[in-house]
C-alpha cells in the first residue's frame, strides 16, 4: 500500500508549468462549436426484449404514428408486440459540418426494454435547441452491454438498453456561420488563468511580428483577423492554433474518496508539518441460524440472528515529520515517510489542509 501511494501520486501527475501545450488544446475559438441533437424514434428488431406495451403506452403511439404514416390502418386494432423499444436518440452536430456528411448517434431506451442488442433504430428526426431538424437517423444499434436472464437468476453485463450508431445520422440542414466575414474572434480559455492568456497574447504576436493579440481578461484573448494580414480567417486560425505554450496553473490536489486515487499537480507545496495517523478496525459478521420444528409438529421455522462483532486497534503511531518541500518530489517524499496507503493519505491532506500546511487547491470527488 505505501509503494501505491507513491505510484500514485507520481504516474498520475501532471506537469503542466513545464509542457508546451498547442493553443488549440488550451482554447476554443468563439462561434466554433457544435450543436446538440435530440430526437425520439423506435427501435425495431429486438428478440423479445423490447418494451411492454401496457408499462409503456408511448411505444404504441409512436408505432401506430409510424403505421399510419406507410399507409397502414390500424385504428382500433389491438397489439402488444415485444420486439420493439422507445428511444431517445442524441447526437452532436460538428462545426462546419455540411448537407450529407454523417455524425455518430447515442441511443438509449426510455420504457421496460430489457436490451436494444440486434434492433435497428427507425429513421428518426433530430432535432436542435431551435426546434428545427438538423439531421435524420437510421440504422443498425450497437448495444452497449449483453443481459441474460432466467427463472431464478440473471446475469447483465454492461449497459444493454443504451447503445450507439456510428454515422447513423445524415446532416440534412446546415448551421450557418459566416467566418470568413469575421474581423475580430475570441480564443476562449478552457480554463481561465491570466498567466496563460498573457503567454498566448504574447506567443501569436511574436509568430505574427506585431501586435494582433490583445488579453482582455484571464478567459479571453481577442485576435485581430484583418492584422494577420492572412488569406483569410481560417488561415489566420490554422496559423495561430498550432503555436505552443507553456500553460500556467494553480496549484492543485485532485482526490477521488472512491477509487482513492491521489493526483498532484507539480506547483503544490506543503510546510513544515508534524503528523501522527491511527484508527480502529471494525468487523461485524452475521451468520443466522435457522431452527427447524420438531418433525409432525404444527411449529414454524425460526432465524434465529448471530451476529459476531469486533473492534481491532490499529497499532500507534508517533508523530512523524513531514518536511517542508520545495519541490513535488520531495513532498511525496515526505507523504509516503508516514508508511501509510492512499485511503489514509487522503485523511491526512485533508488535515493537513484544514492546519493551513497544504498551499494549494484541495478538490475532492
Amino acid at each position: 500500500m505505501r509503494r501505491l501511494a507513491a505510484i500514485l501520486l507520481l504516474a498520475l501527475m501532471t506537469s503542466a508549468a513545464q509542457a508546451q501545450i498547442r493553443i488549440k488544446d488550451l482554447v476554443e475559438f468563439d462561434g466554433v462549436r457544435g450543436n446538440d441533437l435530440i430526437g425520439y424514434g423506435l427501435v425495431v428488431g429486438l428478440d423479445g426484449t423490447g418494451d411492454g406495451i401496457r408499462n409503456a403506452p408511448f411505444t404504441e403511439d409512436i408505432m401506430t404514428n409510424i403505421l399510419e404514416r406507410l399507409g397502414v390502418n390500424i385504428t382500433g386494432e389491438q397489439f402488444r408486440p415485444r420486439n420493439v423499444a422507445a428511444v431517445l436518440v442524441t447526437a452532436t452536430l460538428p462545426p462546419f459540418a455540411r448537407a450529407g456528411s454523417r455524425v455518430d448517434v447515442t441511443v438509449s431506451a426510455i420504457g421496460d426494454a430489457e436490451s436494444l442488442f440486434g434492433g435497428t433504430l427507425v429513421m428518426t428526426p433530430l432535432n436542435g435547441a431551435d426546434g428545427q431538424i438538423y439531421a435524420v437517423a437510421q440504422g443498425a444499434v450497437i448495444a452497449g452491454g449483453v443481459a441474460a436472464r432466467g427463472d431464478a437468476a440473471e446475469v447483465v453485463e454492461g449497459v444493454p438498453t443504451s447503445g450507439s450508431i456510428p454515422g447513423g445520422a445524415r446532416v440534412e440542414r446546415e448551421v450557418d456561420f459566416a467566418l470568413a466575414s469575421m474581423s475580430q474572434i475570441r480564443l476562449a480559455l478552457r480554463q481561465a488563468d491570466f498567466t496563460t492568456a498573457l503567454r498566448i497574447e504574447r506567443a501569436i504576436n511574436a509568430h505574427f511580428g506585431r501586435a494582433v493579440a490583445a488579453m482582455q481578461d484571464a478567459g479571453t484573448v481577442v485576435l485581430d483577423i484583418s492584422a494577420t494580414r492572412a488569406a483569410s480567417a481560417a488561415h489566420a486560425l490554422s496559423e495561430v492554433e498550432n503555436l505552443s505554450v507553456a500553460p500556467g496553473s494553480r496549484a492543485r490536489v485532485v482526490i477521488d474518496q472512491r477509487s482513492g486515487t491521489i493526483v498532484m499537480g507539480e506547483d503544490v507545496r506543503i510546510s513544515r508539518v508534524a503528523v501522527a495517523q491511527g484508527g480502529l478496525t471494525l468487523r461485524v459478521e452475521e451468520t443466522p441460524l435457522a431452527v427447524q420444528p420438531n418433525p409432525f409438529t404444527r411449529g414454524e421455522t425460526v432465524i434465529v440472528p448471530r451476529t459476531e462483532a469486533a473492534i481491532q486497534n490499529q497499532p500507534e503511531v508517533s508523530l512523524a515529520e513531514v518536511r517542508g518541500g520545495t519541490t513535488l518530489a520531495e513532498v511525496v517524499a515526505g507523504l509516503n515517510a508516514l508508511g501509510v496507503g492512499p485511503r489514509d493519505m487522503i485523511d491526512i491532506l485533508n488535515t493537513i489542509n484544514a492546519a493551513g500546511a497544504l498551499h494549494a487547491d484541495l478538490v475532492v470527488r
